[in-house]
């Protein structure tokens, strides 16, 4: 495995911690076949101990994904490796990640175990993990900032027991990149079976320097695979940006002299999947997949650019998945060519009655829109998975009226628990009106900490895409909608983020 950086991508399991950014079975699905799509190695699926509804989302992408390693978390005990083990039954190649923290902070603080405890706890943990898997990953937590010479002792030991890949996490993000490369380059010198192993770096972005550490790791301390996630999504400031890791090992292949796996072509559209599942919007000045990332705003960048491209790009748009961002259907296009866009763009849909209803939903924004963009069918579909499932609270439809000097007013009906209620409010503005008018209702009590618009593509006649985030009793959730209507989609954003605060799938904290 020298030559090859494997791709471990956690954006189902660490990426759905970051506040409101967790997602249901189905688009977890969904984004499980866009990363298969892409080639990445290892998709970690989720933390199946964490509760019934992570359990059953990683039985469900372990039994769809057929190219990728499915793996799954789970704390250094026997419960959790085995309900791990239980949920990638039906994976073709599956892995248990395992991890305890070996910091003398967490173990005094968090775990309040001994050294010695924790040593054995790791063992039998790999031991135990061993005995029901083939594929055995261990993370000893807060790795960077644990005595090297204890993190030595449980490494070798862990490796001893038949893990098969050691993943050095920098769980804070304290970590700059010499430092880092060198630290696993020590470990890998110091341990005698390191060689037994497949090396690992886990970097978090809390200094800016996930992707510059793990490189560091790769290059400096030759570990083999790296974890990231799409869009770098995570908690606090995100994990290792999956896009600038890969375009960085490919574009400098000079420097690091290493193969991947990953199927570039299919880095945007996955973006713009967990994008617009997550509701955390891509900043336009992004590495590889920002809106401006391809962009040419200097006369003499543009003058450069129109007479040999390398003059200011060292990537080629198309081969990250820019060139399909073009208008692909109109109004008078057919169910065939709809479903066809949908494949193309990595969504698969269970059943001829989804397609049948997304269809409707195309047709029904055609008229309202002449032109659909790539990024129009994809919220549409979002939209429409949501729908399937039995939510309490679904949108049916809004009036409101606003005019300079008067108060606006808004009246909006939707189910609640399968029948239809009417409610009306004045508001500060139309979308103001519109939410205090559901929340007259529902009576949530909840506090709105985010609302944020975007528009789908570049027109006012774009669909607005709306996020709302809420918290209420300790708990953070985020709810999308979009809808040629910024109201309408607002509307939408805050009735699904009020579905996912009635769901009672309680989450247990993981690894960071």
């Amino acid at each position: 495995m020298a030559d090859k950086l494997i791709i471990f991508d956690t954006t189902l399991r660490d990426g759905e911690q970051s506040p409101g950014a967790s997602m249901t079975r189905d688009e977890k699905v969904r984004i499980a076949r866009q990363l298969e799509r892409l080639k990445v190695d290892v998709i970690e699926a989720g933390f199946a101990a964490s509760s019934n509804g992570d359990f059953e989302a990683v039985q469900w992408v372990a039994n769809t994904i057929k190219d990728s390693t499915v793996c799954s978390l789970a704390r250094a005990n026997d419960r959790d490796i085995a309900r791990a083990a239980e949920a990638l039954k039906g994976a073709q190649s599956a892995r248990i990640h395992t991890f305890i923290a070996t910091s003398a902070l967490h173990m005094e603080k968090k775990l309040r175990m001994t050294p010695d405890q924790v040593f054995e706890q790791a063992k039998q943990s790999v031991r135990f993990a061993r005995n029901l898997v083939a594929d055995v990953e261990f993370s000893p937590e807060d790795g960077y900032r644990s005595d090297p010479d204890f993190l030595c002792r449980v490494l070798e030991a862990v490796i001893a027991e038949g893990a098969t890949t050691i993943n050095v996490p920098d769980t804070v993000g304290y970590a700059v990149p010499e430092l880092y490369g060198n630290f696993i380059k020590s470990l890998r010198e110091r341990i005698p079976n390191s060689g037994k192993a497949i090396w690992s770096v886990h970097c978090h972005n809390d200094l800016g320097m996930a992707v510059a550490n793990s490189l560091a790791g790769v290059k400096i301390g030759g570990a083999r695979q790296v974890e990231c996630t799409i869009n770098g999504l995570g908690e606090r400031a995100g994990n290792c940006s999956l896009e600038e890791v890969v375009m960085a090992v490919k574009t400098r292949r000079d420097y690091f002299g290493l193969d991947l796996g990953i199927d570039t072509r299919h880095i945007l559209a996955a973006s713009r999947m967990v994008s617009q599942t997550t509701g955390f919007v891509v900043q336009p000045n992004k590495a590889v997949v920002g809106a401006n990332a391809f962009a040419h705003a200097s006369g003499i960048h543009q003058d450069g650019v129109l007479k040999a491209r390398d003059t200011y790009e060292i990537m080629r748009a198309e081969d990250v998945g820019w060139s399909a961002n073009k208008i692909v259907l109109g109004k008078l296009s057919g169910r065939n060519a709809f479903k066809q866009r949908l494949q193309e763009l990595g969504v698969q849909l269970e059943s001829e009655s989804e397609i049948n209803a997304a269809f409707a939903r195309f047709k029904e924004l055609a008229d309202r829109k002449a032109e659909i963009f790539d990024e129009d069918i994809l919220a549409l579909v979002s939209d429409e998975s949501v729908s399937q499932d039995k939510e309490l609270y679904g949108f049916v439809s809004l009036s409101q009226h606003s005019e300079t000097g008067e108060r606006p007013h808004a009246a909006v009906v939707f189910t609640s628990a399968g029948q239809e209620v009417k409610s009306e409010s004045d508001g500060n503005g139309p979308v103001d009106a519109s939410l205090k008018a559901i929340e007259a209702h529902v009576q949530s009590g909840a506090e709105m900490v985010l609302y944020s618009v975007n528009a789908i593509s570049g027109s006012t006649e774009s669909q607005g895409e709306v996020t709302v985030r809420l918290q209420n009793s300790g708990r953070v959730v985020n709810g999308t909608g979009s809808d040629p209507d910024i109201v309408v989609a607002s509307a939408k954003a805050y009735l699904s983020a009020l579905n996912k605060l009635q769901s009672k799938a309680d989450r247990v904290a993981a690894q960071g």
